[in-house]
């Protein structure tokens, strides 16, 4: 049974049964502490903690999931995996453990004509939590299981919580024998390898409290509304009804396998370095396109950290198994038409995900050639030193400008016998991240933990928003928090946080900055608020400060935006819209959007694209905003349900999570984009948008900056000042412009290659004077010396060769001179054959040099370049080239 069919009879049988079939949601979490989706019950884990109430009391989805603490592991076990579907059924309040038990058990035996799995009853065992007599009582008097295949295990493997104070509760997993050639007999209890677990039902129906790890926590009491929570695993069951020995050889993973071993020759089965390689291909080829899929793009932060990493490790894997050309683009096209038939998007988004995939592929193919010879020279100097561990700092270099994830940079250091200090480039990466983080973290939640905010939200409710249509009203203050922590009241200089039953502040989200103003109260109060953030779901948060007075909890308020702001962060928001569609119609829907920030008068806009998208381009792509604008094209918005925006043709956001119903905002007959931010009621209230330019920002990802309205008048007025002045000193039109001053332009370059050609002439001259100061040192011919500040790099080494080779005879000549560029000390270092041959190397004598200079080199055995820190240690520097020379020869 094909993956896509074990899929389709899964969502039948429940939606048969009352539940309501939930579409996978995106890979990328909506939640703040997870990067990707892990499990099946993340979408539904606001409804298990009571944040949100669930629309409906039954589902089933097939969740797309991704975990990656155990990468390295992939490939060299048959288990372990970073991307899976998890199937699952849930109830919220409806039917509890007899209900859950009877379905699972007769979706997986019933016969393949009745719609079910056909698994034979006698294989299955069932493991319970030890103290769970109700659970074991249903599988043996109800289903009709042996006693003998019910196993009781302890809280680890039979218990279920969130790590956190909530919902809690025992679980039963579903086991699969898989026979003796799998290992001894005795149940789950005694061999999973052999006995497989396949499907795991969560009982949530105790509240738990605070405590450390899977076991150490108290149970407070019974929840007033008992949930389900199931979790089977597709590629386990994939595994079994297709009779392969392991989730790798099931058919979305095994095609992936096929083409790996066409594009190499390396067949699957033939040794073991190379089964593990295949694996990896596999496995990390799968999952990066269901990550690009999803909206995420390569980077080194977060999850586009991820996707790079898994990336690059397919990629090398490639290598070593033999691959010479770029291959990504034929391994991506099997997972498409293998995923695409239970994920149709893939095919929709073809070519947005090619166009990612091979771009990283392109930059990393480069990224390997330049790192391999940094990591090269850092292993030379490591094991030169006596060392056998590779330093964290080069470990960092090598990630943080090359793009190396450290399991890669561990592979390769291992090939060449060293570890690396993997303690020191985590301690470096951390500091890294903390810096980058700390200001996102201070501004999203302030400095209070998420609980307070929950604690509040469950006291007041969710906030409603009147910004659509109002920019001022009366409100009640329900929640107010100071330095992070509830509190009753506030007083004047106080920073707040204050909830509001209904605001017509805009919170910060969907690439719109927040809206600023004031909250007064009816006791004279008053609250500059600067910023509105969500920091759970429903509940907008005003940061400010108390300017005036006393802030109480139940006080009434007025609170009034800062219209102007609005109004001009609206124009941008309308004009991103505008320039979204603009460059989907001149790029195709590759230009997908990637990302915004809408801010008072400019915006920016991300987008997907493998290349700069050439100034013609861009400059026809702003002339069609503004011939838009100028339309004086209506903008409305309009709730509806997510099928039927899509029926229209709604842009949607990568990334971004829908509910079921969506607003849609309508620029005209021009745009038409899933979107909650505010916008204007006509184009024609943007007056002008004026793109600045675009750039890249990470690979396959451009960005687009511009201004709006005022702002773009004002910038256009600027430019053309500086044109009149440019006029004024060409003496030309505005059109003579790039004519006269490429000219100049040309003149200035022309004498500078004269200056150029005299100072090299200059430091040429002294060539035949150096060779003539050539020392004897035991049979050789030593040439060293400091020549004047300022020599250029290039100008040094073509001084040296000089030098070397007016040094006739068959003797050794070494040649080292230094000089001072930029404040820093340079050498150049060269060898003739003769030298070589007793064993002076360039690069050995440019590492000693450079050394003493505080720096590092390297090169090749007959030239080689190297600098440091300190220009004053340039005398040393010739003396221990000069000890080394003795020495060697």
């Amino acid at each position: 049974m094909e993956s896509a069919e074990i899929r389709r009879r899964w969502l039948s049988f429940f939606e048969e049964r009352g539940h309501t079939v939930v579409p996978s949601a995106s890979l990328i979490a909506d939640d703040p502490t997870l990067l990707l989706v892990p499990a099946g019950m993340v979408p539904f884990k606001p409804y298990f903690l009571g944040e949100v109430k669930p629309p409906y009391d039954r589902a089933t989805s097939v969740q797309k999931c991704v975990r990656t603490p155990d990468i390295e592991e992939v490939g060299k076990t048959t288990r372990h995996g970073t991307f899976f579907q998890m199937c699952g059924n849930f109830s919220f309040g409806d039917y509890f453990k007899e209900g859950a038990i009877k379905y699972a058990w007769e979706l997986l035996t019933s016969s393949l004509a009745d719609g079910g799995y056909g698994l034979e009853p006698e294989k299955l065992w069932i493991t319970v939590y030890e103290q769970d007599d109700e659970a074991e009582r249903i599988w043996r008097d109800v289903v009709g299981v042996p006693t003998e295949r019910i196993q009781r295990l302890g809280m680890g493997p039979n218990y279920w919580s969130m790590g956190v104070p909530g919902p809690c509760g025992p679980c039963s997993e579903i086991n699969y024998d898989r026979g003796p050639e799998f290992g001894v007999e005795g149940g789950p209890a005694v061999n999973d390898e052999r006995y497989v677990e396949i499907w795991n039902l969560v009982f949530m129906q105790y509240e738990r409290g605070a405590g450390e790890g899977k076991e150490d926590f108290p149970i407070l009491g019974e929840l007033p509304s008992k949930n389900i929570d199931t979790g089977l695993g597709l590629e386990r069951l994939a595994m079994i009804l297709q009779g392969v020995q392991n989730m790798y050889e099931t058919d979305t993973l095994r095609v992936v396998m096929d083409k790996a071993t066409e594009l190499t020759g390396v067949r699957y089965g033939a040794e073991h370095g190379s089964d593990v390689s295949l694996r990896v291909v596999a496995d990390h080829i799968r999952t990066s396109t269901m990550l690009i899929g999803d909206g995420v793009t390569p980077g080194n932060e977060g999850r586009g950290y991820v996707l790079r990493r898994i990336m690059r490790r397919a990629i090398r894997n490639m290598r070593l198994l033999g691959a010479t050309e770029p291959v990504v683009a034929a391994l991506v096209d099997v997972v498409i038409r293998t995923m695409g038939e239970q994920y149709p998007e893939l095919e929709t988004d073809r070519k947005r995900i090619e166009t990612v995939a091979l771009a990283e592929e392109a930059a990393f193919l480069k990224a390997l050639k330049g790192g391999t010879n940094i990591l090269d020279t850092a292993v030379t100097e490591t094991k030169a030193a006596g060392g056998q561990v590779l330093s964290g700092d080069k470990a960092f270099l090598l990630h943080d400008t090359w793009g190396f994830p450290i399991d890669l940079t561990l592979e390769m250091a291992s090939e060449q016998g060293l570890s690396v200090d993997e303690e020191g480039f985590r301690r470096l990466m951390k500091e890294q991240r903390e810096r980058a983080k700390a200001d996102a973290k201070a501004k999203k939640s302030g400095h209070a933990d998420l609980s307070a905010y929950r604690s509040v939200a469950d006291a007041g409710g969710a906030t409603e928003f009147t910004g659509y249509t109002a920019t001022e009203g009366e409100s009640t203050v329900v929640g107010l928090l100071v330095d992070g922590v509830p509190s009753p009241a506030a007083t004047e200089g106080d920073d707040v946080e204050i909830v509001l039953d209904r605001t017509p502040f805009y919170a910060e989200g969907g690439g719109q900055l927040a809206d600023q103003g004031r909250i007064r109260l009816d006791s004279g109060a008053v609250v500059q608020i600067r910023d509105v953030q969500q920091p759970v779901p429903g509940v907008s948060v005003h940061k400010g400060t108390v300017q005036v007075g006393e802030v109480t909890v139940g006080a009434s308020a007025y609170a009034a935006i800062d219209l102007n702001r609005r109004r001009a962060i609206a124009r941008a928001h309308s004009a991103t819209h505008l320039t979204h569609q603009a460059l989907r119609d001149a790029l195709g829907p590759t230009a997908a959007q990637a990302g915004s920030e809408n801010s008072p008068g400019r915006f920016r806009f991300d987008f997907g694209s493998p290349a700069a998208v050439p100034g013609t381009v861009l400059l026809d792509v702003e002339q069609k905003i503004n011939e838009v604008l100028a339309r004086e094209l209506d903008v409305q918005a309009e709730v509806m349900s997510i099928d039927e925006a899509k029926k229209q043709g709604a842009i949607a956001e990568f990334g971004e999570k829908y509910g079921e119903r969506v607003r849609v905002v309508t620029i005209g007959d021009f745009s038409k984009e899933l979107c909650g931010g505010t916008h204007v009621h006509n184009t024609a209230q943007l007056g002008l948008v004026k793109l600045l330019g675009e750039s890249s920002i990470g690979s396959g990802v451009r960005r687009i900056e511009a201004l709006v309205g005022v702002d773009a008048y004002n910038f256009l007025a600027r430019e053309h000042s500086v044109v009149a002045q440019l006029q004024e000193l060409v003496k030309g039109r505005s059109e003579e412009l790039p004519e006269k001053i490429a000219g100049m332009l040309g003149k200035l370059k022309d004498a500078e290659k004269e200056i150029e050609k005299f100072r090299a002439e200059k430091v040429l001259a002294a060539a035949a004077g150096l060779a003539d100061s050539a020392k004897d040192v035991r049979g050789t011919a030593l040439v060293t010396g400091q020549v004047p500040d300022g020599t250029s790099a290039d100008d040094l080494r073509k001084l040296v060769l000089d030098v070397r080779g007016r040094i006739r005879g068959d003797r050794p000549v070494v040649v080292a001179l230094f000089t001072t560029a930029g404040g820093r000390p340079l050498t150049v270092i060269a060898t003739n054959e003769a030298a070589r041959e007793r064993g002076l190397k360039a690069g050995d004598l440019v590492r000693t040099a450079a050394k003493t200079l505080g720096g590092g080199g390297g090169g090749k055995p007959d030239v080689a370049q190297g600098g440091g820190q300190n220009p004053a240690a340039i005398g040393d520097a010739v003396a221990a080239v000069e000890r080394l020379v003795a020495e060697t020869a």
